[in-house]
């Protein structure tokens, strides 16, 4: 099956960068559409950005250029580049994949686990 796995979240101060990845594994033949998404605790899971298999892009109001979702399909990743972060932008930061596993014979759509990103003030 496929596999999403989150990295480089991380304590920073306001106004700081930090920069998300998200790698597919598990005999991923294609990633088509792909989202990062964000919950604060005790609030819904939001959309923050999109990329579609061509590389169009999607921004919430909020993060909108602040934030730059982009993509390696060589390597399966996807990345958030996150600056001017604010203390808003505290969250637990979701990748979110439409993948076909090399073995299936439709996409589906596959979660991470989530990587904290927390802004201090």
């Amino acid at each position: 099956q496929v596999q999403l796995v989150e990295s480089g979240g991380g304590l920073v101060q306001a106004g700081g960068s930090l920069r998300l990845s998200c790698a597919a594994s598990g005999s991923v033949l294609r990633i088509n559409a792909v989202g990062w998404h964000r919950q604060a605790p005790g609030k819904q899971r939001e959309l923050v950005a999109t990329i579609s298999s061509g590389g169009s892009t999607n921004y919430a109001d909020s993060v909108k250029g602040r934030f730059t979702i982009s993509r390696d399909n060589a390597k399966n990743t996807v990345y958030l580049q996150m600056n001017s972060l604010k203390p808003e932008d505290t969250a637990v930061y979701y990748c979110n994949a439409d993948a076909k596993y090399i073995y299936s014979s439709r996409s589906r759509d596959y979660w991470g686990q989530g990587t904290q990103v927390t802004v201090s003030s």
